[in-house]
């Protein structure tokens, strides 16, 4: 008889009954959402917040490793050919890179953050 595959959250690592597209349990999911409506994010541009909110739908964001001050997470770029690694602190996309502006990859990074 075949076993069924270990799906878990990527956030919490609870086991998940059904995979999802994004990675994420409903509870974390909805912790997520939540976060992404959060008054922290109006510092940010609306456009880059709503561009960051779609990533974390798409489960565009995989945790890589977790250091006592960050979160370092692999995004997927817009057009879904490259990866970056990505903190709330920095992140090695172009923009990141000029850092004029936060990229959306920084403000996913935030919205995880304000969901734990």
């Amino acid at each position: 008889m075949d076993a069924e595959p270990d799906i878990r959250c990527t956030k919490c690592g609870r086991r998940l009954r059904n995979e999802s597209p994004d990675g994420l349990g409903p509870k974390c999911r909805r912790k997520v959402r939540r976060a992404g409506r959060s008054e922290e994010l109006t510092q940010y541009k609306t456009h880059l917040v709503d561009k960051a909110v779609e990533l974390l739908e798409q489960g565009g964001m995989v945790p890589l490793r977790d250091t006592r001050k960050n979160q370092v997470y692999l995004a997927v770029s817009s057009d879904g050919t490259t990866t970056y690694k990505t903190a709330r602190a920095a992140c090695t996309c172009p923009a990141g890179l000029r850092a004029t502006y936060m990229c959306a990859h920084r403000i996913a990074a935030h919205v995880l953050a304000l969901a734990s």
